[in-house]
């Protein structure tokens, strides 16, 4: 059964902490076959190291939760308050949406959506994490609801959103959703 120890310099709140345990022992089990109450992770703290000729006595700082970047910043655009969403944007941000179309900018955003309904919201039913090396690539999915151009309103529509954080800000936004299928219905 594998046995895991992270020394961290001090200064990590245990939130942090938990979380790092928590993935490692994820990433642990995604390579060895072993149960849960097999893996065990946990933490020291060192008071201090030396590397390179510095001496060094605190951490850096810790990542935002990726998938709560995520949800503020789909809470946002969805509240149309998109002060708020541009925070959460890397300047080098692009979204792509079903037919290859890809925007770079918020307007734009704006701008092509009110050529095909009038408003929507998405209800999230799950988000998921997946780590690749300092970028979170995070998945969220559920069903759209909203009122097309002619005022009939739609609900139960699937999508699929795939969003990469980097450095605490989102770098990139795939979607996915059978929106076409039912405005051609």
């Amino acid at each position: 059964m594998p046995v895991v120890s992270i020394t961290l310099l001090p200064g990590y709140d245990p939130d942090t902490q938990h979380r790092m345990v928590n993935r490692v022992a994820d990433a642990v089990r995604s390579v060895i076959d072993s149960p849960e109450a097999g893996t065990t992770v946990f933490v020291h703290e060192a008071s201090a190291y030396r590397r390179d000729g510095k001496v060094f006595s605190a951490g850096r700082a810790a990542h935002p939760v990726a998938g709560e970047v995520v949800r503020s910043f789909l809470q946002a655009v969805q509240n149309r308050d998109m002060a708020t969403a541009q925070k959460c944007l890397h300047p080098d941000f692009r979204m792509c949406f079903p037919g290859g179309i890809v925007l770079h900018t918020l307007e734009e955003l704006n701008s092509w959506a009110q050529q095909r309904y009038s408003g929507i919201r998405k209800h999230f039913e799950s988000f998921e994490e997946s780590w690749q090396g300092d970028a979170t690539v995070v998945f969220c999915h559920g069903t759209l609801q909203g009122t097309w151009l002619n005022g009939e309103t739609f609900e139960g529509i699937r999508f699929m959103d795939r969003l990469v954080v980097q450095g605490g800000l989102i770098t990139r936004q795939d979607v996915w959703n059978d929106l076409a299928e039912q405005r051609n219905a």
